[in-house]
């Protein structure tokens, strides 16, 4: 392998991914994750045409195809069923990828040699050197490694060894999720439509996964209250129900064929002006969390790791600060933009002022001011990589 070592915290999909990516160029790579086994709750994840084409030239389209729910329509609406004119979905269908987030994870660790990815890690801390990381855990034992990822979400521990602590933001709304059996909704949803009804203050969003087996549900509602950022805080379906009363038909029959609900606490973190140091850096939410509302959460962590992975090729260890600097050179303002859109995205569809057509239009004008279907991370560093 290659004359480098990476280390990186956390087996999320964006750790994972960047795992994957750099071991494919040729560079040692050990994932460190707390959890004793990995147990991905039962939340949706979409990954759309940017994160796709990261995946294809990775050589896991086909895998993701495999457990993704088949999508026949996307739909738009408002709160009552009025379809919202002039909206388009964002990506085309045959790129747009929803799947179980514990299905993907598991997914991602099989593409991996065995013995990367070593559990029952639980990071405290690191120390760097001209030599490279000191990485410590905290049943006592320690680990060497010439540059160390922070890919360990939204409350990471990696991210105050590069600035000040940057907490996570409450934009206001928390979510309702579940997942619903699709037999259980026959007369009542097409499961293989990924739908979103756009209401005063709150929306609520469908699509389909485990290989059309489950429909997923996100309902997004206005709260008040430090709700936390989990998937498996318990909520009840009743005030779930109570919150979409009145709403259109099939949202309501959905919500009727739930047994269960969680709680999630919607939250992003401001920009940073930097988040890596000679030999150490983040990734994904640990660097810049983005509120859900264009699904670009799992997607900019993907943008992330296959940046980072071309500009770590054929790295020396003497090279790793410029690569770094490199890296989040590329990676800050395009995330900037992406946070700042889908803060946006998310009050149209809450908007409460707004005519159904000129919401959609809205709506269609932060989609197509983000790029979502044509940027491609890997160029992008391939060609600063050419520059260095």
């Amino acid at each position: 392998m290659g004359e480098m070592n990476v280390a990186i915290i956390g087996a999320g999909i964006g750790g994972l991914t960047a795992a994957i990516a750099l071991h494919q160029r040729g560079v040692d790579v050990a994932v460190y994750e707390k959890a004793r086994e990995l147990r991905e709750l039962g939340a949706g994840v979409v990954i759309g045409a940017n994160g796709a084409r990261v995946y294809e030239r990775l050589g896991l389209l086909d895998s993701l195809g495999a457990i993704a729910g088949k999508l026949s329509d996307a739909t738009m609406q408002t709160w009552q069923g009025v379809p919202l004119p002039g909206y388009r979905w964002v990506y085309p269908l045959g790129r747009t990828f929803p799947m179980h987030r514990a299905e993907f994870q598991n997914l991602l660790v099989s593409a991996l040699p065995p013995g990367t990815v070593r559990l029952g890690h639980e990071f405290t801390g690191a120390a760097q050197d001209a030599g490279g990381v000191r990485i410590d855990f905290a049943d006592g034992s320690h680990a060497r490694t010439d540059a160390l990822v922070g890919a360990d979400g939204i409350h990471s521990a990696v991210q105050p060894l590069v600035g000040p602590k940057s907490a996570p933001v409450s934009e206001g709304i928390m979510a309702y999720r579940g997942l619903i059996p699709a037999d259980r909704l026959a007369g009542i949803y097409d499961v293989g439509a990924l739908s979103m009804w756009v209401g005063p203050r709150q929306s609520f969003l469908v699509f389909p996964v485990s290989d059309g087996a489950l429909l997923n549900v996100v309902a997004f509602v206005p709260t008040n209250l430090d709700v936390e950022e989990s998937w498996s805080a318990p909520g009840q379906v009743s005030d779930l129900a109570a919150a979409y009363d009145g709403w259109d038909t099939p949202v309501r029959g959905i919500i009727g064929a739930m047994d269960h609900t969680f709680r999630w606490g919607i939250y992003d973190r401001a920009p940073m002006p930097t988040w890596s140091t000679d030999r150490i850096t983040l990734l994904g939410d640990a660097a810049h969390a983005v509120t859900p509302h264009l699904g670009q959460g799992a997607n900019q962590s993907v943008e992330d790791a296959i940046t980072l992975a071309v500009l770590l090729r054929d790295a020396r260890a003497a090279d790793i600060p410029a690569r770094l600097r490199r890296y989040e050179g590329l990676r800050i303002e395009r995330n900037r933009q992406v946070r700042e859109g889908a803060r946006e995205a998310g009050k149209l569809y809450r908007s409460t002022g707004l005519s159904p057509a000129r919401q959609a239009e809205r709506i269609m004008a932060t989609y197509d001011s983000l790029e979502l279907n044509t940027y491609d991370p890997e160029h992008i560093a391939d060609t600063a990589l050419a520059t260095l």
